[in-house]
């Protein structure tokens, strides 16, 4: 069995991804609080979703290039940089344009952050990368959960979302400070290593499995993104739970998935990907279905916590279907797989705000359990379509 050493570096991409998560995950419960603020509808306030998603876009097409510039290490960083200064334009201008440009440089910085720290922990931890990402993106979750509670407290003592939402800033100069006085610069290692495997992958032709894979993740990153983008709307006007507590109880959707990633790892050990997933999916529906019905604010919250337990397996395992179908063409595959989310965050919430215009939060969320349904059947038109199962190989440092 492979062993996970914590070593300094591993703790410093734990914590890098985590400062990312705590934008992302405090950001959705922010966008209702903005609508209020700019005067805009619900599918204009989308629009913040839809500069998220583009920015990831930007992120994914500069990563590469940049880090073989300056480094992997110090791209992360300059993701960080990138961050805390958006967060900062974020709490100065008030403007939807300038709202709408700043979220994108944000998901740009972000993207960075994120594309650098999987390929760190990958490169570093071999045959036990698996387990470390498992760790970074609990890690990533367990920071989603603080956000919005700190941007609820915010809000209820009267000072905005504003103050909440710039803590990251100082998080952001607290993790450098350590990371500078422990003298973490983390590896020198190349981005793209020329290996004869990358080349062929460039232009191979993908199979249909790996297309079925692709749809699955923009479908279940629509459920994600929309869940946390609106349910503090919907806990407001269905659940009758005040702004400040509502944007705080999105923390329970986090919290869900927090638990669900630390022992899904485990789960999915025993079993195989697509019956899991189908699980999963099971899961949110059930979830959902309690959230939906729910009048009063504890009860919706147990439901966000269930939604967020079958949440919580949906992209891993999605995503790590896709690249065992990819073969040699991983780098291909991974690429493309960032279009994909960005189809399902640029889209859906802008969709669903459209239809909450017309019939109100509460009814437009009905989408939710449709995207459940289309999810479902494309994990079982993908199981149809998986080869013989076999062992997912993962790459080793000799092998990125």
């Amino acid at each position: 069995m492979p062993r996970l050493n914590h070593d300094r570096i591993t703790w410093l991409a734990y914590a890098q991804l985590g400062l990312w998560g705590f934008f992302l995950y405090g950001f959705g419960p922010v966008v209702p609080l903005l609508r209020d603020e700019q005067g805009t509808s619900a599918a204009v306030a989308g629009l913040h979703s839809t500069a998220l998603a583009a920015g990831a876009l930007a992120g994914g097409a500069l990563f590469a290039p940049v880090a073989r510039r300056f480094g992997r290490a110090p791209t992360i960083w300059l993701g960080l940089v990138g961050v805390a200064a958006g967060v900062s334009g974020l709490a100065l201008l008030r403007p939807l344009p300038a709202t709408l440009a700043i979220v994108m440089v944000i998901a740009t910085a972000g993207t960075l952050i994120v594309s650098g720290v999987n390929v760190v922990l990958t490169t570093r931890h071999g045959s036990a990368a698996p387990a470390a990402l498992a760790e970074a993106n609990a890690a990533c979750a367990g920071m989603g959960i603080l956000a919005p509670l700190v941007i609820g407290l915010s809000v209820n003592a009267g000072w905005g979302w504003r103050p909440g939402m710039s803590i990251v800033v100082a998080l952001i100069a607290l993790v450098a400070v350590a990371a500078l006085t422990r003298r973490v610069r983390g590896p020198r290692v190349a981005v793209v290593q020329p290996h004869r495997a990358s080349v062929s992958a460039g232009t191979r032709r993908l199979p249909k499995a790996y297309w079925i894979a692709w749809v699955l993740m923009a479908v279940t990153g629509s459920i994600e993104v929309c869940l946390s983008l609106w349910t503090a709307d919907v806990l407001r006007v269905h659940a009758g739970m005040a702004p400040g507590a509502a944007s705080a109880a999105v923390a329970a959707i986090v919290a869900g998935m927090f638990v669900g990633r630390i022992f899904g790892g485990r789960v999915a050990l025993r079993l195989r990907p697509v019956p899991l997933l189908l699980a999963a999916l099971g899961v949110s529906l059930a979830g959902f279905a309690l959230f939906w019905v729910a009048s009063v604010g504890w009860l919706a919250v147990v439901g966000l916590v269930v939604l967020g337990l079958g949440n919580a397996l949906h992209y891993p395992l999605a995503i790590s279907l896709a690249l065992a179908v990819a073969g040699d063409a991983t780098d291909q595959a991974a690429g493309w797989s960032a279009y994909s989310m960005g189809v399902g965050f640029g889209i859906a919430p802008v969709a669903l705000g459209w239809v909450a215009d017309g019939v109100g939060a509460h009814l437009a969320f009905l989408l939710l359990p449709g995207f459940i349904a289309v999810a479902a059947l494309l994990a079982v038109r993908l199981g149809r379509a998986l080869p013989t199962p076999t062992p997912v190989e993962r790459p080793t440092p000799a092998s990125v």
